[in-house]
């Protein structure tokens, strides 16, 4: 068997295993990233400007910059709300992926295309990553044979997506986790098209795109994504988009493919397992209620695991894996509890949906929404404004509200 034992190795080369992979490898450990490649995973892909600035991401990544979302209602109310002094980057996630996992790379993380098939452990404790290997194939070759191999590592960062293999079978309480299901289609963008801007992302909000979630149609420069999301798992999520398009006009556009996964609703309650692996990314569950947004705190959640890796290694008390989740839930517990509830009660059905976009008209709740989003943190400088929007929602809930 083979004996080569890693400080690390990272299953999964998602924006948060290959954050944390680089994270590691830049601080000096012996890092190996592990990632099947050839897929790439249903998302908006909208990135805000605080991951921009924390991570480091070039500009030509960067395949439009939204300066407005378009509110829409079941009614077609319409609302834009301009993001003032700003803007919301948009990427494509199988360039944007690989640039991350490049990045590790090149700061000494060793790449591995093969997917993880199991854990087990030597008679020392370490454990052993048992992996079938994919070799990189070209255009006119036979594809080879996968292989299998194993390796060891002192700490192990299970990166492997919302149906973790490693936390089903090595993290209490994973087996308990919600998820969303999604499905886009990329598409053409128009080549002109009378309601088409390509710097607004377009969110529709009514029960026939998603009985408890929405839909998007979001620019990519010469592309589109255009999905939706439900944890309804009798609800077609293709027919759906298919409706989505004809409402948007886009039932024409050229398909150039069509991605679905599952996406966890809510941080798991456990991260690690208290000796030598822990969870980040969508094995973690850190994907945003009622926004759906991943990306920022995939990555924020790769670098806190890295970070409490680090310091086990360092130290050698395994207690520091646990810095990771509780961290993680300090910075942004709050949002997510607020988020959880605001889908549940507003997503909840078209009447209330329809009250949600008359809300958003509001100057304040748009100025708060988008402070807090692009900053990633509430807003708490303004008080009076919270008061104020307190009061509206409350008029709106009972009716009372006038229309803008």
């Amino acid at each position: 068997m083979n004996t080569e034992t890693y400080d690390v190795i990272v299953i999964g080369g998602g924006p948060s295993g290959a954050t944390a992979a680089d994270d590691l490898a830049s601080k000096g450990w012996s890092v190996l990233l592990l990632d099947r490649q050839g897929r790439t995973k249903p998302c908006g892909g909208a990135i805000p400007p605080r991951l921009i600035k924390d991570f480091f991401i070039p500009d030509h990544l960067l395949v439009a910059k939204a300066r407005c979302a378009r509110m829409i209602s079941p009614k077609d109310n319409k609302v834009d709300i301009p993001i003032e002094n700003g803007f919301v980057g948009m990427v494509n996630r199988d360039a944007f992926d690989e640039w991350l996992r490049e990045r590790a790379h090149t700061h000494g993380a060793k790449r591995m295309r093969g997917s993880f098939e199991k854990l087990t452990r030597d008679d020392d404790g370490v454990a052993r990553i048992h992996i079938t290997t994919q070799a990189a194939t070209h255009a006119g070759q036979p594809t080879p044979q996968p292989e299998t191999t194993s390796l060891r590592a002192r700490f192990v960062v299970g990166a492997d997506g919302a149906k973790s293999e490693v936390a089903r079978h090595h993290i209490e309480g994973a087996e308990r986790t919600k998820y969303v299901f999604a499905y886009h289609e990329i598409v053409k963008a128009p080549a002109a098209q009378a309601d088409y801007d390509p710097d607004r992302c377009d969110v529709y909000y009514r029960g026939t795109l998603s009985p408890d979630f929405y839909g998007w149609v979001f620019p990519h420069g010469d592309t589109m994504s255009i999905g939706t999301g439900s944890a309804d798992k009798g609800f077609s999520l293709r027919s759906a988009v298919g409706r989505l398009r004809e409402t948007a006009g886009l039932h024409t556009a050229e398909t150039l493919r069509r991605e679905g996964a599952p996406i966890p609703m809510k941080p798991l309650p456990k991260w690690d397992n208290g000796k030598d692996i822990i969870l980040a990314g969508d094995a973690a569950g850190v994907v945003a209620p009622a926004s759906g947004e991943g990306i920022y705190y995939a990555m924020a959640c790769g670098r806190m695991a890295a970070d409490s890796v680090h310091e086990a290694l360092e130290t050698g008390n395994t207690a520091c894996l646990k810095k990771a989740r509780k961290t993680f839930m300090k910075q942004h517990g709050t949002v997510f509890w607020v988020l959880g509830i605001m889908q549940y009660f507003w997503y909840s059905n078209d009447r209330r949906r329809e009250k949600f976009v008359t809300i958003c008209e509001d100057k304040d709740v748009q100025q708060l929404t988008f402070e807090s989003y692009m900053n990633k943190v509430l807003v708490r400088k303004k008080p009076m404004a919270h008061v104020r929007i307190f009061f509206k929602d409350l008029a709106h809930l009972f009716g009372l509200a006038p229309r803008t």
